[in-house]
């Protein structure tokens, strides 16, 4: 069984210039990150669900991207693959608050996957985050294609197919782990735990 590693030392494993950006933005919002909520509702939706969700998300990653790649090579690094987990809901933190009835909304500049997209590149640009452009795509369409769709080309690039596996099977799947008490991957534990 693989090792269930932390946020830290997953973001050690992404390639440079990258990871000294990540750290630098793990440094400025640590505190952030570990009380923000994963979703309002649909995923890892306690008080630091968020980072939850991307240590989560990052450990799928390596776990995934090694059973592939022994089967085949991968068309990507691992060091991808970390860097778009980490930072493909980068945007969260800032787009919840708590609306007039005391429950979780979003924030009216974040109404559409589009608003987070534009705030998810703003952030990474301010961050100095240097992006080729498969990992761009992957970042854009870490969520799906929606609109994009096209039966003519190929819209979603491997890397953010990859990566969408991850966040879906996080989401959707394992929505609720890790696990308060007693997580079945060892090693595997709530921030808050």
């Amino acid at each position: 069984m693989s090792k269930y590693y932390t946020v830290d030392e997953l973001v050690e494993m992404i390639n440079e210039p990258n990871r000294s950006a990540c750290q630098k933005i793990l440094g400025n919002f640590r505190n952030l990150f570990q009380n923000t909520v994963g979703s309002v509702h649909n995923h890892q939706s306690w008080p630091g669900g968020y980072w939850d969700h991307v240590q989560e998300i990052m450990n799928l990653a390596f776990v995934n991207f090694v059973t592939l790649n022994n089967l085949r090579p991968m068309p990507f690094s691992l060091s991808d693959a970390l860097l778009v987990t980490f930072l493909h809901d980068i945007e969260k933190p800032w787009k919840y608050e708590q609306g007039p009835d005391g429950r979780l909304r979003h924030r009216e500049k974040f109404q559409s996957k589009q608003d987070a997209h534009v705030y998810r590149e703003k952030f990474m640009r301010l961050s100095s985050i240097v992006l080729t452009p498969e990992q761009a795509n992957a970042l854009q369409y870490v969520e799906g294609e929606f609109d994009d769709y096209s039966n003519r080309k190929r819209v979603m690039g491997p890397l953010a197919a990859f990566c969408h596996v991850c966040d879906v099977t996080s989401a959707r799947i394992f929505f609720d782990y890790p696990l308060e008490k007693n997580d079945p991957w060892a090693g595997a534990k709530r921030f808050r735990d």
